[in-house]
C-alpha cells in the first residue's frame, strides 16, 4: 500500500507546519539567521530554541523582545539591546516569509485533500514570533482547525495536544493520520495518542540528514514530498 492509498482510507489528516508544509530555510535563502545576528553559536541557539524555552512555546511569554532576549542572554548575558532588536525584526520577517510564501505543491495537495472531503488540522509548536503572520497565509482556510502551542498552552510531543485537536474535530485517533518531519518527537507523540504517522523527509535530507533514521522508526510511511499524500 502506498502512502496515498493509506491516506485515502482515513478521515482526518493532521499536519505539522514548519519543515512539513513550508520551510523557513527555503523562503529566506541567503538571509542571516538569528544566531549569526546575535553573535552566538548555532548550536547554543538551537539548544535554547529546542530544549530550553518551553514558556515561549506555551504562550506564557508573548512579547517578541522578551522571547528573543531571554534566550539570547541565557547564552551571553552581555548581548546588547540593539542586537536583540535586529534579531527580533529579522525573525519576524523570516517566519512571515515562511507562512506567506507557501510552496505550490503544499497548496495543491491541501486542495486535493479537501476535494476528497478529508478533515484537516494543523498542530504546530510555535511562539508568537513564528505565527504572527498566519492570518495572511494562503493555506489558512484549508484547515478545519489550527492548533498553535502558544495559543493552547500545550506542546508536541505531549499526548494532550493531539487529543485536543481530535476533540475539536470530533474524531477518533484510529481515523486520523499525523504528517510531519518528526521534529520535537512529534511522531512519537502522535503514536502515543493512537494516531498513524507519515514522515516527510523533504528538507530534512538537506539540513539534518543524520536525524532521519531515528525519526523513521515512528513512521508508518515515509515520503519525500507532500504531494505523495494524494
Amino acid at each position: 500500500m502506498t502512502a496515498a492509498e493509506f491516506v485515502s482510507g482515513k478521515k482526518t489528516i493532521l499536519f505539522d507546519l514548519f519543515h512539513t508544509l513550508t520551510v523557513v530555510e527555503s523562503t529566506w535563502p541567503g538571509g542571516k539567521m538569528t544566531a549569526e545576528i546575535l553573535g552566538v553559536s548555532k548550536e547554543a541557539w538551537n539548544e535554547q530554541l529546542l530544549e530550553k524555552s518551553p514558556d515561549r512555546l506555551k504562550g506564557k511569554i508573548k512579547d517578541p523582545y522578551e522571547i528573543i532576549g531571554d534566550m539570547a542572554r541565557a547564552i551571553n548575558p552581555g548581548i546588547q539591546n540593539d542586537l536583540i532588536d535586529k534579531a527580533v525584526k529579522n525573525r519576524l520577517a523570516r517566519f512571515e516569509g515562511a507562512v506567506v510564501n507557501i510552496p505550490e505543491n503544499t497548496i495543491s495537495t491541501l486542495e486535493k485533500l479537501k476535494s476528497m472531503h478529508k478533515k484537516t488540522g494543523l498542530i504546530s509548536n510555535a511562539d508568537v514570533t513564528e505565527v504572527y503572520a498566519w492570518p495572511r497565509s494562503p493555506i489558512k482556510d484549508y484547515f478545519d482547525i489550527t492548533v498553535f502551542s502558544c495559543e493552547v498552552g500545550l506542546v508536541k510531543p505531549d499526548r494532550e495536544i493531539y487529543q485536543y485537536a481530535l476533540n475539536k474535530l470530533n474524531e477518533k485517533p484510529e481515523n486520523a493520520i499525523f504528517v510531519g518531519d518528526g521534529g520535537s518527537n512529534e511522531l512519537v507523540g502522535a503514536k502515543q495518542a493512537g494516531i498513524s504517522t507519515i514522515m516527510i523527509t523533504g528538507i530534512i535530507k538537506e539540513i539534518w540528514p543524520d536525524k532521519i533514521e531515528a525519526r523513521k522508526a515512528f513512521a508508518d510511511y515515509v515520503i519525500e514530498s507532500i504531494d505523495e499524500l494524494v
